[in-house]
C-alpha cells in the first residue's frame, strides 16, 4: 500500500507551492523520502524543526512517518510525544507506536497501548496483531488469538504466523502444531517458529523432518537447526550439518558460529575448533565479545588453556560472561590459583561476580581441596555480594568437603541446606562416600533414594562399588539385582580421539576399530613398556568377583588406553595427545598415562567428566587429587 492511499483521512493541509529563502520547498514525496532514509537523529531534528517552521508538524503522513522514524533511530520517547500530540489517531498510528514498544521489547507497554486503542473505540487490523504477537507471552497471546479469531483475522498468514512462534516460545507445543498443521499456506518464517519449537523441546526428529522438506532455506532456519542439536547434547550432527550448510553455500553468520563453538566444546574436538576460528577470521566475522568468549570457552572444553587466554586477553570491553568462561577454564583444567587470581582481578576492575563465577570458583577450590577458602568464597555470596546460593554452589560445596574427607560436614550441609537437593547433589555426597570408604553413610544415603525413588544409575553404580571395595559381593548382588528389577543400565565408558579432523571413539575391549590389529599390537607394547618402569597393576579396582590375571586383562583394554593406543600410532612423535572420556578416569589408567608420558617424552591431555589431567613426564596437573 502507498502512504497516499492509506492516510487519506483527514486529508492533509496543502503543501507550500512558492519558493521560501531562494530555494523551492520540499514536495509531499521528497519529504516523506528524507524522513524515511534519516540516518540519525540529528538529521531527523533537523527536518522535523523544518516542518514545524512551516505549520506541517499536523500533516498525518509526515507525523507518521516522524513517529516511526524516530523509534528506529532509539529515540522511543519522542514517538510517544509525538503520538500522544496527534489528533484522534487512526489504527495505523496506535498500530506503530505498540510496534515502537515491541521492538524495545517493551511489551507491557505495547499491550496497554492495545487496550487503549480499543478504549477509544479503533479497531485493530492484521498489522496490529502480528505486531503484538512478536515475542509476546503465552497467557495474553492466547487472548489476541481470541480477539483475532472474532475480529477475522486468524486466517491472516502474518497473524497465524505469529501465533504459532507464541505458542512455541509458551511451550505449548500441541497448539502451535495444531495451528501450524492447518495453514493452507507456509511461509518461511512459520517453518522456522515450527522448527523451533520443535528443537527448544527437543524434538529434533520432527524438527529435521521439516528443515528437510523445505523449499528455501536461509541462514536463520539453518541456526535454528544447528543450535538445536549443540544444545540437546548432539554435537557430532550440529558440525555434520554445519558443513552441510557450507557446502549449500549458505553464509554463515555470528549465531552460526556460536552454536558450532559450542559442539567443538562438547566434543573436546581441538583440530575442528582451530579450523573454525580459522574461518571466522577469514571471513570477517566480527570476534567481538560474544564470539570471543565461545571462542575461550570452546578452548578451554578443547584442552587449550594457551589458546583460550590468547582469545581472552585479545576481547576488547570484556563483560563478567567473558570472565566467568575464563575463570571456569582454569577451574576445570585444575589451574586454581590462576583461577582465583582472576577472579580477584575481575573484582578490582569493577565487575560484580554472578552465580556463574561463584561456580567456577568454588569448583576450583574443589580442585584443589581448598576447604577453608570455598567456605570463604560460599559465605561471601550473600554476606558480600547478595547472591543466595543455589542447588549448584551446594554440590560444589559438597563435592569440595566430600572429596576433601570431611563427609559429616557435607551431609550436615546437605540436610541442612535451603533448596531440596536433588540426585546430582545425592550422587555427589555418596562419591565422597566411595572415594574415603564409608560404607555406613553410604549405604544411609543410597537407601534413602530408593526409597524415595530418585535413585539413577549413578547412585546404584556408587553403591554397588562400595559394597564392592568393601568385598560384600552378597551387596553388590543384591544392587544389581534392584537395578535390573528397576529397568536402570549402567552408562557403558566411553573415549574419544581426534586426528586428522576425525573423531575416533572407543569402548572398554573395543575390536570394531578399522586399526584394531595395530591398535592391540600397541598395547602388548606399552604393556612391555609399564612392566620394565615397575608397573604393578591396581586390581583393587576392579570391582568383580574375579581372579586376579582376569582383573588385571580387564584394566588392560579400559576405553582411554585405547585411545591412547591409537594416538600413538597415529600421529608424529612429540605430539600432544587429547582424549575425552565421558566416566571419571579410573585410577590405574591414571598411573598409567603418567608412566607413559614419561616413557614416550608426550605431552597427553585427558578430559573425563570431572576435570582435565595434564600429563607431562610422568606427573599429573591435578597432583594426584582428582
Amino acid at each position: 500500500m502507498s502512504s497516499t492511499t492509506i492516510y487519506s483521512t483527514p486529508p492533509p493541509p496543502p503543501l507550500p507551492t512558492g519558493n521560501t529563502n531562494t530555494h523551492q520547498f520540499p514536495t509531499l514525496d521528497r519529504l516523506v523520502f528524507l524522513i524515511d532514509k534519516s540516518k540519525s537523529i540529528n538529521h531527523l531534528l533537523q527536518l522535523h524543526a523544518a516542518l514545524l517552521r512551516h505549520g506541517l508538524h499536523h500533516h498525518s503522513i509526515l507525523n507518521f512517518k516522524l513517529q516511526r522514524s524516530y523509534y528506529t533511530l532509539g529515540r522511543l520517547d519522542y514517538s510517544v510525544s509525538l503520538f500522544e500530540r496527534t489528533h484522534n489517531p487512526n489504527v495505523f498510528f496506535w498500530t506503530s507506536i505498540i510496534n515502537g514498544h515491541v521492538q524495545r521489547a517493551l511489551h507491557d507497554q505495547a499491550l496497554f497501548y492495545y487496550a487503549q486503542m480499543l478504549v477509544h473505540g479503533v479497531e485493530p487490523n492484521c498489522f496490529t496483531f502480528s505486531s503484538l504477537l512478536k515475542s509476546c507471552p503465552l497467557e495474553p497471546g492466547k487472548a489476541l488469538h481470541s480477539q483475532a479469531i472474532k475480529l477475522g483475522f486468524v486466517s491472516d498468514l502474518f497473524v497465524r504466523t505469529g501465533l504459532v512462534d507464541v505458542y512455541a516460545r509458551g511451550g505449548d507445543v500441541m497448539s502451535a502444531q495444531q495451528l501450524f498443521d492447518t495453514m493452507p499456506e507456509k511461509s518461511l518464517v512459520s517453518l522456522t517458529a515450527m522448527i523451533t519449537c520443535y528443537a527448544k523441546y527437543g524434538e529434533l526428529g520432527k524438527a529435521r523432518v521439516l528443515f528437510e522438506e523445505m523449499k528455501e532455506r536461509d541462514v536463520i532456519c539453518w541456526n535454528v537447526m544447528i543450535d538445536g542439536y549443540a544444545q540437546n547434547g548432539m554435537p557430532n550432527e550440529a558440525f555434520i550439518l554445519f558443513r552441510k550448510m557450507l557446502r549449500a553455500r549458505v553464509k554463515p553468520n555470528e549465531v552460526t558460529v556460536l552454536s558450532v563453538l559450542s559442539a567443538c566444546g562438547q566434543l573436546g574436538v581441538l583440530e575442528s575448533g582451530r579450523w573454525l576460528h580459522s574461518y571466522i577470521e577469514n571471513n570477517r566475522i566480527e570476534i567481538n565479545v560474544h564470539v570471543g568468549t565461545a571462542l575461550v570457552d570452546m578452548y578451554s572444553k578443547c584442552g587449550s588453556l594457551e589458546e583460550a587466554r590468547l582469545v581472552f586477553d585479545r576481547i576488547k570491553d570484556k563483560d563478567v560472561v567473558a570472565w566467568n568462561s575464563m575463570i571456569t577454564g582454569y577451574a576445570i583444567h585444575g589451574f586454581s590459583q590462576n583461577a582465583l587470581q582472576l577472579f580477584n582481578e575481575m573484582c578490582m576492575i569493577g565487575h560484580h561476580p554472578t552465580h556463574v563465577t561463584f561456580i567456577a570458583i568454588l569448583s576450583a577450590c574443589g580442585h584443589a581441596g581448598l576447604v577453608s577458602e570455598g567456605w570463604s568464597f560460599f559465605h561471601s555470596m550473600k554476606d558480600q555480594y547478595g547472591i543466595e546460593p543455589r542447588i549448584e554452589h551446594y554440590g560444589c560445596m559438597v563435592n569440595l568437603l566430600g572429596r576433601a574427607g570431611h563427609l559429616e560436614e557435607a551431609y550436615a550441609l546437605v540436610k541442612n541446606m535451603n533448596a531440596e537437593p536433588d540426585p546430582v547433589l545425592w550422587g555427589t555426597l555418596l562419591a565422597a562416600c566411595r572415594l574415603h570408604d564409608n560404607i555406613a553413610l553410604g549405604e544411609e544415603i543410597a537407601e534413602f533414594l530408593v526409597g524415595k525413588n530418585l535413585a539413577n544409575s549413578g547412585t546404584y553404580i556408587l553403591l554397588s562399588n562400595i559394597y564392592a571395595a568393601a568385598g560384600n559381593w552378597d551387596g553388590v548382588a543384591r544392587v544389581r539385582t534392584l537395578m535390573k528389577d528397576s529397568g536402570v543400565q549402567k552408562e557403558p565408558g566411553c573415549s574419544s580421539i581426534e586426528v586428522n579432523n576425525k573423531v575416533h571413539e572407543f569402548v572398554a575391549g573395543d575390536k570394531k576399530h578399522p586399526n584394531s590389529k595395530e591398535i592391540y599390537m600397541m598395547l602388548e607394547e606399552i604393556n612391555g613398556w609399564l612392566k620394565a618402569h615397575g608397573y604393578t597393576p591396581q586390581t583393587e579396582i576392579v570391582l568383580h568377583d574375579i581372579g586376579e590375571r582376569q582383573k588385571e586383562q580387564s584394566l588392560e583394554v579400559h576405553s582411554e588406553k585405547l585411545a591412547m593406543a591409537f594416538g600413538l600410532i597415529s600421529t608424529q612423535p612429540g605430539t600432544t595427545i587429547k582424549i575425552v572420556k565421558n566416566l571419571r578416569v579410573c585410577l590405574d589408567c591414571h598411573a598409567v598415562t603418567k608412566l607413559i608420558s614419561k616413557i614416550t617424552g608426550r605431552k597427553i591431555v585427558m578430559r573425563d567428566r570431572n576435570r582435565f589431567h595434564h600429563f607431562v613426564n610422568g606427573s599429573c596437573s591435578c597432583g594426584d587429587y582428582w
